[in-house]
This record gives structure tokens, sequence and C-alpha cells, in this order.
């Protein structure tokens, strides 16, 4: 039975990561709290342990210009601003809503 919800979920598009490069980032943060702004910092930090450590990889949902989309890939590195993905591929830490790891 469907839940009739007065909210809907947004979309979230899955992507690979080779489209990545195509999407365009906005300026703008996405996430306004200051606390939540650095645990998505440190789930990103425990996704590149898990990546280079274990070979694992994780659920990145971020916002471009078009909405909401995911990617499954290991993280290869985490700078100042960027998270970067295989291939040099660059998700801007600023555009990133939540990383699930599994």
């Amino acid at each position: 039975m469907l839940s009739n919800s007065s909210s809907p979920q947004p979309v979230v598009c899955l992507v690979e990561k080779e489209q990545i490069p195509q999407c365009k980032f906005p300026s703008k943060e996405v996430i306004n709290d200051e606390a939540a702004r650095k645990e998505r910092l440190q789930t990103l930090f425990t996704g590149l342990t898990l990546g280079n450590g274990h070979r694992r990889k994780v659920k990145i949902i971020f916002e471009d210009s078009e909405g909401l989309k995911q990617v499954e890939t290991t993280i290869w590195a985490v700078t100042e601003k960027n998270v970067i993905l295989k291939q040099g591929v660059c998700v801007p830490i600023h555009r990133v809503h939540k990383v699930n790891y599994y």
C-alpha cells in the first residue's frame, strides 16, 4: 500500500561517475547547518578510508544545477573543496548532501 504523504520525496537520479564532468555545480552551499556540514566532511573521510583501505564503494548524493543525483563509487581523495573520484572526477564538497557507505 502506498502512503499518502503530504510532502513528496525528492527524486534522485542515478548517474555514472563518467557523467559527472558534464554536471554544472552552482556555488551555493546545499547544507545550511554548520554541524551537518562537519558531519558531511567526517563521512567523506570515512568513505575515503573505506575506499583506499578496503576497496569499498560509497553512495554520494549531490546536487547539480538540474537537481539531486546519486553516484556509487570509490572516493580516492578529499581536498579542501572537492571529493576526488576515480579518473580525477571531482564533485564540489559544498554540493554533497549525503554519503552512505555499506
